[in-house]
């Protein structure tokens, strides 16, 4: 997993901020029933907000940050992965995520993304963006090119290169059909600078706006309270993102 248990986003709180939140099951087109949890900001505007997570699934890291987008104005749902598997009840710490994990598909995720974004919509939000981060960060950028007539998608030191025989973003670079944010880690060890350079080669080919920004010396998972000495990076990435989100707004 990309966050520790009691890891908290960078981001600052906004004290009197009328939100509120709800732990959610929705159901995919294809009947599948997972855990999700929304936070809406008093009065739902435009903007929605998917949130996937590392690998480990839906857990408070993502939660806190869903509250973050609410206070914002921005209506988020957070899911979790392992509905298929694990079913939809709420799982304690020492839940064993990778067997599940490795049980996932890249077309079930993108079911269950639709499915949140079905709920934002229902909401009345009319542009939907993803957020993502590690495992979420390639699979929001996938989400791009799935159809869901997204106004963004946003990536944190997600993997672009086709793994195991399945294609990445790169690969599917031209069937993304709207903007790109990818926020990638210098000093990360195994999303080297040359699947970024080939990744933002193949955005451009393809003709798709975007914007791919590297922190050098950031690690994996450097957007976390915890990490002080990448607090500057942190709060550049979240000045971006909410700017990106202001920007495509429909």
């Amino acid at each position: 997993m990309c966050f520790d248990l009691d890891s908290e986003p960078p981001v600052r709180r906004i004290a009197g901020a009328a939100v509120s939140h709800d732990e959610l099951v929705l159901e995919a087109a294809d009947g599948n029933r997972f855990a999700a949890f929304r936070a809406t900001p008093e009065t739902v505007g435009k903007t929605g907000v998917v949130i996937l997570p590392d690998v480990r699934g839906l857990y408070r890291f993502y939660e806190e940050l869903a509250l973050r987008f609410a206070e914002r104005g921005h209506a988020a749902v957070a899911f979790d992965y392992f509905g298929r598997t694990a079913g939809a009840e709420k799982r304690d710490d020492g839940f064993d995520y990778m067997p599940h994990v490795q049980q996932t598909t890249p077309g079930g995720i993108q079911e269950d993304v639709g499915a949140c974004v079905a709920d934002l919509r229902g909401l009345g939000t009319t542009s939907v963006f993803t957020v993502g981060f590690c495992f979420g960060g390639r699979n929001s950028w996938l989400a791009a090119a799935s159809g869901h007539g997204l106004s963004g998608a946003i990536g944190f030191y997600g993997m672009p290169a086709e793994r195991n025989g399945v294609p990445g973003p790169t690969q599917r670079a031209a069937e993304m059909t709207c903007p790109i944010l990818a926020l990638q880690a210098g000093a990360d060890q195994h999303i080297t600078a040359d699947h970024n350079a080939e990744f933002e080669r193949a955005l451009r080919d393809a003709g798709v706006e975007h914007e791919l920004v590297t922190y050098d010396g950031a690690p994996h998972s450097f957007f976390d309270r915890k990490h002080e000495e990448f607090a500057e990076a942190s709060d550049d990435a979240w000045r971006r993102v909410l700017a990106f989100v202001e920007a495509h707004v429909a």
